[in-house]
């Protein structure tokens, strides 16, 4: 893993591959990190440059601010991608990691080719949901394990946390070594995160969103609206809200159509 300093905070990124297609930016979800893309790079790296970044407080990468909002970590990206000296790029995003790429999407329009969002969306937290992450926030001050745990489990399908318990587990335990400080600061950025409807319309290039039917956390058919009405490609999976872990044959074949 390579290693950049923020802000005064190490951020970890690593990337492989290189080919004809323009680079592809992976960007995991809240609680995860950057070795989720691992199983897909080894495919991908075959065509295109791929790069996968621990987001601030995430996996390898500290903390940056009391609130992780999705400017920040956009920016994070891009100083990544300067230090790489990349100047046109396609995203793809899981969860929280969709947030921060359609905040990237609103500031860097010109150097993106194309954009997905995997289990996200571009709509903002409804008053309930700001609510909820608000608790969440006093939760983790209370007692971060067993509030991870809790987030975590809720992500799956009711098949998913049968079968993929093993793996389920895993994600856990990694999580559980974040800082109840770094947790918080996400719940807090997301909390506050701008509505990126506009942005994504107005974006005329490839633009993807990829849907679990048993999404607990999405409502699917909303998602599907969303897709529609900003003219975005509309993929439908058939499990819950970690498609990259609960359905990632056909995540990956729709990864290999990103521009």
């Amino acid at each position: 893993m390579a290693v950049l300093d923020y802000k005064g905070a190490k951020i970890h990124y690593w990337d492989e591959g290189s080919g004809v297609k323009v680079p592809l930016v992976l960007l995991h979800g809240f609680l995860e990190d950057s070795s989720i893309w691992i199983p897909f790079v080894k495919e991908l790296q075959k065509e295109r440059q791929v790069i996968c970044i621990d987001l601030p407080g995430h996996g390898k990468s500290a903390g940056v601010a009391e609130i992780h909002n999705m400017p920040l970590m956009a920016n994070v990206v891009r100083e990544v991608l300067q230090t790489l000296q990349i100047k046109e790029l396609s995203i793809a995003g899981h969860s929280m990691g969709g947030y921060v790429s359609l905040e990237f999407l609103k500031n860097f329009p010109m150097i993106l080719k194309s954009v997905m969002l995997i289990n996200s969306t571009p709509v903002e937290d409804t008053v309930e949901k700001q609510e909820i992450r608000k608790r969440s926030v006093k939760l983790v001050g209370r007692n971060k394990e067993a509030y991870i745990k809790m987030a975590i489990t809720n992500l799956y399908s009711e098949s998913s946390k049968e079968n993929l318990a093993e793996e389920i587990e895993a994600l856990k335990s990694r999580a559980v070594n974040m800082k109840a400080k770094n947790v918080q600061a996400a719940l807090k950025g997301m909390k506050i995160r701008t509505n990126y409807l506009e942005e994504l319309k107005a974006f005329e290039k490839q633009k993807i969103i990829v849907a679990g039917k048993q999404d607990p956390i999405l409502d699917f058919d909303e998602i599907e609206g969303v897709a529609r009405g900003c003219d975005c490609e509309f993929i439908s999976l058939e499990n819950g809200h970690n498609s990259y872990m609960e359905d990632p044959d056909n995540l990956l074949k729709i990864m290999h159509f990103i521009d």
